[in-house]
């Protein structure tokens, strides 16, 4: 078996949040939050054909300009994946990561074009074996996979509706996300906890927002409200900072999303900066993502795998590496944007009572609509987003 086409495809559809009345496809928001974002769910899909006319499709998350990781995955990754065997895939991993690691791209853009390949690939060998990927990438650890829902809203009485929807579907945990003030997400808070009680985990995303005093004194006083996490609070690149924060609160600090290989993460766990690890798999790719949980389990750190951007094939990947490892500890999911991201598939995991159910279906136990793929797909003639 080789492999003989390895295609990708710039994808970008309306979820629930879009407006007709908007024209800009990226923005900046006017406070609070430093990330540009899309208007649109916009990722990168990877397609991976063999001589046996087996096809595997992976994710590289894009949540903003995915013809970028299409570019990389046609001129970079394509080359080096032609006419290999797909059953090689740690060393496929490794041979597209050493191809631009001299050159400084050993994360970002590149990496999550790699992770797409990576994912289509084990795609590919589970379609072969007629094996879902969590069989062949070690076997599973349990049948559902739990998940936590997430909560918005700019004012206690949104954010506690939106709790208290998410509970009554069976989601047993909640984040909440915010780029408030202390006081203001503490009220925030205390309303969902009120709202919710005592039994339903809690936690709180800063997407980096905070300084160390300033997420110290906050999770002082979060603890008080028995929230589970504090994620993202400080500037990624702030290791020592991470470190004495997560030294001076009871409450555990999650981080990781940002980082897409173990080599990012040994200084992170050795220094304990962090209480909980939280790759996202359409960035680090399965072949890593287990790497990296093994790493994380030397050092007794339990696993959140993270999505936020991440498509439909990122999901059911996430998935098959969530039934793999032993320290995972539950999973991010959007019940609304799911609907909207499965859009491009025929068939896809099945939530039931706020988890994921693990099934036999070989591959990542999805099947894409490649209409709909190819509806939402992205010119490659370049225009401004702007």
């Amino acid at each position: 078996m080789g492999i003989t086409h390895v295609e990708s495809f710039a994808l970008r559809y309306q979820t629930e949040k879009s407006s007709q009345e908007q024209t800009d496809n990226y923005y900046l928001p006017s406070e609070g939050w430093r990330s540009i974002y899309s208007r649109h769910h916009e990722t990168m899909v990877v397609r991976i054909t063999t001589s046996d006319g087996i096809v595997g499709y992976g994710e590289g998350q894009s949540p903003v300009s995915p013809r970028t990781s299409k570019t990389i995955v046609e001129d970079l990754c394509r080359p080096i994946l032609m006419g290999t065997d797909p059953f090689d895939v740690e060393y496929l991993w490794q041979r597209m990561f050493t191809a631009m690691r001299e050159r400084g791209h050993y994360t970002g853009f590149f990496i999550d074009a790699l992770a797409g390949c990576d994912i289509a690939l084990w795609d590919i060998i589970g379609k072969s074996t007629g094996k879902p990927v969590h069989k062949v990438l070690g076997g599973r650890y349990r049948d559902r996979i739990p998940l936590y829902a997430g909560v918005g809203g700019s004012t206690p009485e949104v954010a506690a509706a939106q709790a208290a929807k998410h509970v009554s579907q069976g989601y047993g945990g909640l984040k909440i996300h915010s780029t408030h003030g202390r006081a203001e997400i503490l009220e925030i808070v205390a309303a969902v906890r009120e709202q919710v009680g005592p039994q339903v985990k809690l936690m709180v995303d800063l997407h980096t927002q905070y300084s160390v005093p300033e997420a110290t004194l906050l999770g002082r006083g979060l603890e008080k409200l028995d929230v589970m996490w504090l994620e993202s609070p400080t500037a990624p690149e702030d290791i020592p900072g991470q470190a004495a924060l997560a030294q001076a609160l009871d409450m555990s600090v999650a981080i990781g999303e940002w980082t897409r290989t173990r080599y990012e993460l040994r200084e992170v766990f050795e220094r304990r900066a962090c209480d909980i690890t939280m790759p996202d798999i359409a960035r680090t790719g399965l072949t890593e993502g287990k790497r990296i949980a093994s790493l994380a389990d030397v050092y007794n750190i339990p696993v959140t795998p993270h999505i936020g951007g991440g498509g439909i094939l990122s999901i059911a990947a996430t998935v098959q590496f969530s039934a793999t490892i032993p320290n995972f500890l539950i999973m991010e999911h959007s019940p609304e944007a799911y609907e909207s991201k499965g859009q491009i598939t025929t068939r896809k995991p099945i939530v039931e009572d706020g988890a994921f159910v693990i099934d036999d279906v070989p591959g990542l136990g999805v099947d894409i609509d490649t209409e709909a793929l190819e509806a939402f797909t992205i010119s490659s003639e370049y225009t401004s987003p702007y």
